[in-house]
């Protein structure tokens, strides 16, 4: 009897034990974005994305599948003039004719950033996000790669100034995208973000441009 319980509770022990190492082992959910957890929210979202009248007539490119369409979605119904001068302009502009450089965007606040550019090695490249603006990103010429970074797993390296913030970051749990001209990604605060990592290809050239808008509380 003496033995069986003996080996009863090594039997307990070596449970709990392996549990224990499970539990310490087992890494913590990875968090990219500002994550929803209402439903109804979500599906609203999704329903306006599909109808397509923040469009305003352009067609040249879709949100990525990383982009978070809530947050979109809530901007958007926020700051609806912004928006619209945004897409309004996208529709009737050819990208690829504009000079470089910032231009305004006629009958806004808003400017637009043309860069001709190149992508870079990764451990070149600045991973950062905003508080108060919105990064809408377009690669209109070539492949530009970005990197999502993981909130758990990163810490702040440096001062919020001006309103821009940079992170030390785990490059495994980073997510890696490509941008081509057929999608435009958009940059909440929510998104901690590096911009032009070197792409799988011989071509690193690219012309993106990038429109900052502002972050609605």
């Amino acid at each position: 009897m003496k033995k069986t319980l003996f080996i009863i509770a090594c039997l307990l022990c070596s449970c709990l034990t392996v549990g224990a190492q499970e539990t310490v082992q087992k890494p913590a959910k990875a968090v990219y974005t500002n994550e929803c957890y209402d439903k109804k929210l979500i599906k609203e979202a999704k329903k306006w994305i599909k109808k397509g009248e923040w469009r305003q007539g352009f067609n040249g490119a879709d949100p990525h599948e990383s982009v978070n369409i809530v947050d979109f979605y809530m901007q958007y119904k926020k700051n609806p003039e912004q928006w619209t001068k945004l897409f309004q302009y996208l529709a009737k502009t050819d990208l690829l004719a504009l000079p470089k450089g910032k231009l305004p965007i006629e009958g806004s606040d808003l400017t637009i950033s043309v860069e001709d550019s190149e992508n870079g090695p990764l451990e070149k490249r600045q991973s950062e996000s905003h508080y108060h603006g919105i990064d809408f990103q377009y690669c209109v010429k070539g492949t530009e790669r970005f990197g999502i970074i993981d909130h758990v797993t990163s810490t702040p390296n440096s001062k919020y100034k001006p309103d821009v913030i940079h992170y030390s970051y785990d490059k495994a749990r980073a997510k890696f995208y490509d941008s081509t001209p057929d999608k435009f990604f958009i940059f909440f605060p929510g998104d901690w973000h590096i911009a032009k990592v070197n792409n799988d290809t011989d071509n690193q050239t690219i012309r993106v441009c990038v429109i900052k808008v502002r972050w609605i509380d």
